[in-house]
This record gives structure tokens, sequence and C-alpha cells, in this order.
């Protein structure tokens, strides 16, 4: 079993994908996924995402914690307050949160995902 990986677009197959086409709420985004591990529950998953520019609806009811990589990104909640996150911002999202994320230039991020 391997103890140590490392999570980089080189040594990790990449998932293409991009939101729900209903969630879409400006422009065309486009993500990529970097699975570099998970737990044998699949309730933990740590990677790393890039995001297109765009805004679409997000729903969380997983706990993420994520530190940006490169681009600018803007996250906004249901009520009305918002956040720019950049390179070398840190921060958690809490299961429950509903907003929007805006990716104003190509973002991406390391994540470790906890799913319930």
């Amino acid at each position: 079993m391997d103890f140590f990986r490392i999570i980089d677009a080189e040594s990790v197959k990449p998932e293409a994908g991009a939101p729900a086409a209903e969630r879409i709420e400006e422009g065309s985004p486009r993500t990529t996924t970097w699975v570099a591990s998970e737990t044998p529950d699949g309730k933990t998953i740590a990677g790393m995402w890039e995001a297109t520019p765009g805004r679409w609806r997000v729903e969380y009811d997983e706990w993420e914690s994520c530190t940006i990589l490169s681009g600018i990104s803007i996250v906004r909640s249901s009520g009305g307050a918002e956040r720019t996150v950049r390179a070398g911002d840190s921060f958690v999202i809490e299961p429950g949160f509903r907003g929007t994320w805006e990716v104003v230039e190509t973002t991406r991020k390391v994540f470790t995902v906890r799913l319930p």
C-alpha cells in the first residue's frame, strides 16, 4: 500500500467534466479533476480540481477544505455574502452551503472532501 501520494497533474489521470447544465448561470465552464487518493469507503477524497470561466449554482452536502493554486474565483452564498479567492488562499466550505461558484480566471485548487 502506498502511504504517500503526490497531488499533481502529471501522476494522476484527469477526469473531464462540467457543472450540470441546469446549474450553469453564465458561460460554458469546463472542469478537470485529478483524484489522487480515496479512502476505501469512498467518503474522503483528495486531489486537484480546475475550472474554466463561468458561474454555476452549488449546494454542498459535504465538507471541503481547499487551497487555491492559481486563478481567481468568487464564491457567493445564497444570502449574498461573497469572497474572492486566489492563489495562496485556503478555506473550508461547510455542509449546507448554498450559493454560486464563479470562475473569473481559470482556477486550480487542491482539495480534500469528506462526504456525509
